[in-house]
């Protein structure tokens, strides 16, 4: 734990695509000090660390001056990077998916709980506007069914990662943060390397569809929500949040004409206007300095990496349907 006053010293391991806006939103944020970033790749460290007022600097230098770390580097290289990072006592925030296999993730949380080292694993739409919109919400709906849909056109970068663990991921970890039930049974439709969907029951009967895409032209985020009471959709691009709630139907006479009418009643709660990754950094310094458990728990990317284990299995197998009671 860090005073509540003092400074934070953060750095970045890994200035690609994400771990480069890492650098500049620590940077942004009052009462922390970007003291250097890491990349395998020096030039491109180089570039983001002269853009963030910073330095290049090379891993054991850095963790030697940091109090928090951000790691973005592929995920075959969280698990060995994450222990370099504890065994310092450098508390961290790791891009999901956690780690690639479950034993990395159980042994990396043992290993911060003896250090007393915080870890927040970065599932980013958990810090979605419209998401922090959705938790007054859920907590007062009897959910009947969630669906999910995540899709988009094919990447022009290459990308180690399946379309569950990439895509569908961020879905699986909203869905148990909405049903926090035991799951029944887990079963994959429209199975291949750039589209897959899952279909989840959960013990208290609550269903959910999930489907990830790349070669979907149409960039499309998605939830939706039904409910005895009202239909939720989330619009995670928009940041927006609907609320459909039920109408009666009626006739009406216009001009000697009767029709019939049946109009819904939508409600749009506000949603606050913040970048979703300027609120999970700030999130995760909080815990950070009060020692308080983070949004998002090592635990939390343990159980998502679990089951975007399954639906890969699943969809590469003979089977198509696993039953977990």
């Amino acid at each position: 734990m860090i005073e509540e006053t003092a400074q934070i010293d953060a750095g970045v391991i890994g200035v690609g695509n994400m771990g480069r806006h890492h650098a500049r939103v620590y940077n942004e944020l009052p009462d922390v000090e970007l003291v250097g970033v890491y990349d395998v790749d020096y030039e491109q460290a180089s570039r983001v660390a002269e853009k963030n007022g910073t330095q290049p600097r090379e891993l054991d230098e850095l963790l030697d001056r940091v109090d928090v770390v951000s790691i973005a580097v592929p995920t075959q290289y969280h698990s060995e990077i994450a222990k370099q990072c504890i065994e310092q006592g450098v508390h961290l925030l790791i891009e999901k998916p956690f780690v690639e296999h479950h034993d990395q993730g159980k042994e990396l949380l043992a290993m911060a709980d003896r250090n007393e080292v915080v870890i927040q694993v970065g599932h980013i739409e958990r810090f979605n506007p419209a998401i922090i919109a959705l938790r007054d919400i859920v907590s007062d709906l009897d959910i009947i069914s969630v669906n999910a849909r995540r899709l988009g056109p094919p990447l022009e970068r290459h990308m180690n990662d399946s379309v569950v663990k990439d895509l569908m991921i961020h879905d699986i970890d909203i869905l148990f943060w909405i049903v926090d039930e035991p799951v029944a049974s887990v079963a994959t439709f429209d199975s291949d390397e750039a589209y897959t969907t899952a279909n989840f029951e959960f013990e208290d009967g609550t269903v959910a569809s999930l489907t990830a895409s790349r070669v979907t032209q149409r960039k499309v985020r998605e939830l939706t929500i039904t409910a005895h009471s009202c239909q939720v959709v989330v619009d995670y691009i928009d940041q927006s949040v609907e609320i459909y709630r039920h109408s009666l139907p009626e006739y009406i006479e216009e001009n000697g004409d009767v029709r019939y009418r049946h109009e819904s009643i939508v409600e749009r709660p506000m949603v606050d206007n913040a970048e979703p990754l300027k609120s999970e950094l700030s999130s995760f310094l909080e815990s950070v300095r009060t020692g308080n458990r983070p949004h998002v728990t090592g635990e939390d990317g343990l159980r998502a990496l679990e089951y975007v284990t399954t639906i890969e299995r699943l969809a590469d197998g003979d089977e198509n349907e696993e039953r977990t009671q």
